[in-house]
């Protein structure tokens, strides 16, 4: 399969220029600068991602060139261009006024390769302190803005090209094509990353790699370990075993409903309730990293115990995706993207099972698209996240029998609002799959929930005064959880659901919206 190489260099947009490269079906792999695999047949191309350093700085990254440059098609993005400047031969120069944000792009050469069918006056979006004040020799540009006269530019001779803004993001509004421009057009790429190809290929490679092996998969209950279920189903069929532990903090009904639309799809599944041991093990804990680790503990502890009677078991499958493996190490001054996350992480190793994870090249829009390609429901392929340590994070303080009851309820109310929320012609993409426009409020949003807060409020129902609890509702939306925004719902939907809620949940007076976006607030409370 012929790919893209992202080579980054701590940029905390480098995952967008892969995002965008699939979304128009380039497979791309991503690396630190420091650690590019070799250049086989399959590479087609190399981009060379922004970085929050300077080329100038002793401590700068820094790629040896010679490895790629005029061996492949080579694209910079803003750092990457002022490296290529910098080490052929050009001047990086630290500017007056540091340039972020929107420009107006002028298109110098319209009939380079790199800026085929762009408009010759078109919007882009800078985020940089250094500017190229010298092109190298045999370097011509190819566009400028009223700030930046080498705002784009090719090298005579061989396929490099650079540009000091970010074709990756939203706001460039024709960085699409950009991209597309580098990849399929410059690079010769095909355009051939389908859901389709991606389950045909990876069933093939799993039947190789499984053989008549046995495979437990934890799941739970969302897209990423479903889709991982299903897929590992088509390859290996009975041989796989899938559990799903009750930890008793989950939503309403959501233990026999999710068990019985797995059973519904033909999944070999074991349903480990577990919710009485969690309940007292967290009985009187308040602390949110306390919690965490206890739930933690026994979810291993549980998948354990259920997994060792499974005979003869050789795998251990893993709904692990493409942000979770993705690293940017090494790189002086910028923190570690490496993110530790699995659904059964920290399963004890005498148990021996080797790790297969099916979903680990893919991104969550990606998984999704997969997953509706393999038939899945949409009610379980769209989804929202759902925080690994579940409830017990949306009750701030000690978990108690009927604080979980108080929250399911609201809860319940507040998820069947949004999925029956009729937002046709409101403009709302999908969250899931923003090609597409949303019918309710529930699919426009990344994730929602609501969170009993540890205080008491004061109230009037009929002629007495109530004190009891506040509830705050949450939905946001994201790409990746790395940020979010709070979601504008609709004033009378606000409405009606704060009615419901104070209405049919005892122990509930009060309702309240959180408007506060990630950063500086995280997504959850806890």
């Amino acid at each position: 399969m012929n790919k893209i190489l992202i080579l980054d260099f701590g940029s905390q947009v480098t995952q967008l220029i892969g995002r965008r490269l699939r979304e128009i079906n380039v497979y791309c792999e991503i690396y630190p600068y420091n650690k590019m695999p070799a250049l086989d047949d399959t590479v087609k191309g190399v981009i060379l991602s922004g970085s929050p350093c300077s080329v100038r700085d002793a401590g700068a990254p820094q790629l040896d060139l010679a490895l790629v440059k005029g061996k492949r098609p080579l694209l910079g993005i803003c750092y990457g261009a002022q490296y290529i400047a910098h080490c052929c031969g050009g001047k990086v120069e630290g500017s007056l006024a540091r340039e972020y944000g929107r420009a107006m792009l002028d298109v110098l050469r319209p009939d380079s390769p790199l800026l085929e069918g762009v408009s010759l006056h078109t919007q882009v979006w800078m985020s940089h302190g250094d500017t190229i004040s010298r092109l190298p020799d045999g370097a011509e540009v190819i566009a400028s803005t009223p700030e930046v006269p080498f705002a784009a530019y090719q090298i005579a001779g061989e396929q490099t090209y650079a540009v000091q803004f970010h074709p990756e993001v939203f706001h460039t509004v024709e960085g699409a094509r950009i991209l597309s421009n580098f990849a399929l057009g410059i690079c010769g790429c095909k355009g051939d990353w389908t859901p389709d190809s991606f389950i045909e290929t990876t069933v093939a490679d799993l039947r190789a790699k499984l053989g008549d092996d046995k495979v437990i998969l934890g799941l739970s209950g969302g897209v990423d370990s479903t889709v991982a279920g299903v897929l590992l189903n088509k390859a290996v069929g009975h041989n796989l075993t899938c559990i799903f532990v009750n930890n008793g903090l989950l939503r309403k009904n959501e233990f026999e409903s999710v068990l019985e639309s797995y059973r519904d799809m033909g999944l070999n599944v074991i349903g480990a309730d577990a919710s009485q041991a969690f309940l007292e093990a967290l009985s009187g804990v308040s602390e949110p990293e306390a919690k965490r680790k206890i739930i933690g503990k026994l979810f291993i502890e549980t998948f354990d115990r259920y997994a060792r009677g499974i005979e003869n078991a050789r795998w251990l499958a893993q709904g692990t995706i493409y942000p979770d493996v993705i690293e940017s190490a090494g790189i002086p001054g910028i923190a570690s993207k490496i993110k530790s996350h699995h659904n059964v992480g920290g399963l004890p190793e005498e148990m021996h099972l080797k790790v297969v994870e099916p979903l680990r090249m893919l991104f969550k829009d990606e998984v999704r698209r997969v997953g509706r390609a393999l038939g899945i429901k949409e009610e379980l392929v769209g989804r929202h996240p759902f925080p690994g340590p579940s409830l017990a994070v949306r009750i701030l303080g000690d978990v108690t029998e009927e604080k979980l009851r108080v929250l399911r309820e609201a809860d319940d109310i507040f998820i069947r609002g949004l999925r029956s929320y009729d937002c046709t012609g409101m403009g709302f993409p999908s969250a899931s799959d923003p090609r597409v426009m949303a019918t309710n409020l529930y699919d426009a949003i990344w994730q929602a929930g609501v969170i009993l807060l540890p205080v008491r409020s004061v109230g009037v129902m009929g002629d007495e005064r109530t004190y009891e609890h506040p509830v705050a509702l949450r939905a946001v939306v994201s790409t990746d959880a790395m940020t979010a925004d709070w979601f504008p719902l609709p004033y009378d939907f606000l409405s009606d659901i704060s009615n419901e809620i104070i209405n049919k949940v005892r122990g509930v007076n009060r309702v309240v919206y959180d408007i506060s976006s990630k950063p500086p607030a995280t997504i959850e409370w806890e």
